[in-house]
């Protein structure tokens, strides 16, 4: 398997495997006991690595997103604790996602290994979470699942950068992209206008997705042909296996508290997400349901 076949192949479990982490009642319920109000752990998380930068970098780094809302969530949970504080918050849930739904079927260790040979042997240029994804603490190899997973986000992170740079270049705005890709995704994602007619825009839309795995196909040429078989392999069991799962979480999500993703729970993160909760019934779209958005990047 050539590097950017495997590139390919690989880019739907790469895209959906880290976002249903993001898309978990627990770590809904884990951003309204640190006190963000809906859409805003997403953002603090995500973009918390890249550390107390102003909001248009943010905005830059996320791409399909509409600026405004990531200007308004970006600035509305500064106060609430130090980027990168939430950041670490933010992989601690796709850490304890991982403990929880993945199951025993895949050689975790194993893929783990092959994830971080592609991750800390990539070039960061143009990738700036990637980077920034890659500052923060792993979790040690014996949690191999939660260490797949944190090296799969980076992943993640690092293809998206090359998608939104792939997207631009073919000429498609970053909401045209969204239209073709996720067309039920754009109001969710904060955009005001209905999507585009996708007809005229696809065929740019697959020349970005093309361009994105080569350049993504690149860096998976530090593994043999045969290792990068076996990456396609082990990660598309692992999405297919962790889809009925994770499909049935999502529609837990109710009135109701679910469980979080950390059991540390302080004064300051129950008085938070007392202020939080009353927010939230302002009528914002909750996190779950927003960080769902970022599927446009695949």
């Amino acid at each position: 398997m050539t590097p950017e076949q495997a590139a390919h192949e690989a880019r739907d479990a790469i895209v959906s495997l880290p976002s249903r982490f993001m898309m978990d009642p627990a770590t809904h319920a884990r951003g309204t006991e640190l006190g963000f109000e809906g859409f805003d752990f997403y953002t603090a998380g995500r973009g918390g690595a890249l550390g107390d930068v102003p909001a248009d970098v943010v905005v830059s780094a996320f791409v399909f997103f509409p600026p405004a809302a990531v200007q308004a969530a970006w600035e509305r949970s500064a106060p609430l604790m130090p980027r990168r504080e939430a950041a670490m918050e933010w992989a601690r849930c796709a850490h304890s996602w991982a403990r929880d739904h993945l199951g025993s079927q895949t050689d975790w260790a194993r893929l783990a290994e092959l994830l971080g040979r592609i991750v800390w042997s990539a070039d960061v240029a143009g990738a700036p979470l990637f980077a920034a994804w890659r500052t923060l603490p792993e979790p040690p190899p014996l949690e191999a699942k939660a260490l797949t997973v944190h090296r799969l986000n980076a992943l993640r992170e690092l293809r998206g950068a090359l998608h939104g740079a792939a997207v631009l270049t073919v000429g498609l705005r970053p909401f045209e992209a969204a239209s073709v890709r996720a067309p039920k995704m754009i109001p969710i994602m904060g955009w005001q206008d209905p999507p585009e007619d996708p007809v005229p825009l696809r065929d740019r839309w697959h020349l970005a997705e093309a361009r994105t795995d080569r350049m993504l196909g690149r860096h998976f040429s530090v593994l043999h042909d045969t290792e990068r078989k076996e990456l396609v392999d082990a990660l598309g069991n692992a999405a297919a296996s962790t889809a009925t799962s994770s499909s049935s979480s999502r529609s837990t999500i109710t009135s109701a508290s679910p469980p979080t993703c950390s059991t540390r729970t302080s004064r300051r993160d129950t008085a938070t997400g007392r202020r939080a909760s009353s927010r939230n019934r302002t009528g914002r779209n909750s996190g779950t349901t927003a960080t769902s958005a970022d599927g446009t990047s695949g």
